[in-house]
């Protein structure tokens, strides 16, 4: 490991966001990854400091970081402790990065598809029934990237994405699109993880675009079984990508 370098993290040419990025970064996965457990309490700000080759400064701010999202509280004297996982917010784009950073469990993937299996075929009835022209020119767009790129890219995961994002968009329902990072994220890692070990086991763009035919045609009830049924395979995709 190079002076200057602890753990992945670089030593700081100053101070600044992407130096406590970084370390929210590393104490996320590690809390995620189970490798701090709920109550366990974190090295005092010195020492990590300290091990890390960085400013205390920036260490607070990562805590910080943390804290907002659920994942830990720091109280005087008691230090920085890991709150129990029914605190954690899940949802958070950040935590969800962190956690497939590591192995996720399968428990945690089904919530994901449970929460997607809720949300997503009640939604797409909705965008059935409010979508306008542009909506349908964001799903179309979208779904052209996807096949255009492929889900095994980058670009072509941010268009899948981008297909799921304008459905939320197109309920106009604000609580609905709220969700919209959160459901963005659960799609892309989700996606990423089930082709990490091979390629995808069926191509999805048929399912997505029996979703959008049915958004186009003002069918809400066909909207949503197709959703339903895009969840269904997903999940079925990763369960198989986990058993190699």
């Amino acid at each position: 490991m190079s002076e200057g370098e602890t753990a992945g993290i670089r030593k700081p040419r100053g101070t600044g966001r992407r130096l406590h990025g970084a370390i929210a970064h590393k104490l996320g996965v590690a809390i995620l990854s189970g490798e701090f457990a709920p109550g366990d309490t974190l090295s005092g700000e010195v020492a990590f400091s300290e091990a890390l080759d960085v400013s205390r400064s920036a260490y607070r701010e990562a805590v910080q970081v943390l804290t907002a999202k659920g994942l830990v509280e720091s109280r005087p004297k008691a230090g920085t402790r890991v709150l129990p996982r029914s605190r954690w917010n899940l949802l958070d784009p950040d935590v969800l990065a962190w956690a497939f950073a590591g192995e996720p469990d399968l428990a945690f993937i089904r919530s994901l598809f449970e929460l997607r299996a809720i949300i997503e075929p009640a939604a797409a009835a909705l965008a059935a029934e409010r979508r306008d022209r542009d909506d349908l020119k964001a799903m179309k767009g979208a779904l052209a990237g996807m096949s255009r790129h492929t889900l095994a890219t980058e670009a072509g995961r941010a268009a899948d994405r981008d297909f799921h994002d304008a459905i939320l968009r197109a309920t106009r329902n604000d609580a609905l699109i709220v969700l919209s990072a959160s459901m963005g994220a659960a799609v892309t890692w989700t996606t990423q993880f089930k082709q990490r070990a091979r390629a995808l086991p069926r191509n999805p763009i048929p399912d997505h675009r029996r979703v959008l035919d049915a958004i186009a045609a003002g069918d809400g009830a066909e909207a949503s079984a197709a959703m339903r049924l895009l969840v269904d395979h997903a999940l079925e995709d990763t369960q198989t990508s986990m058993d190699v």
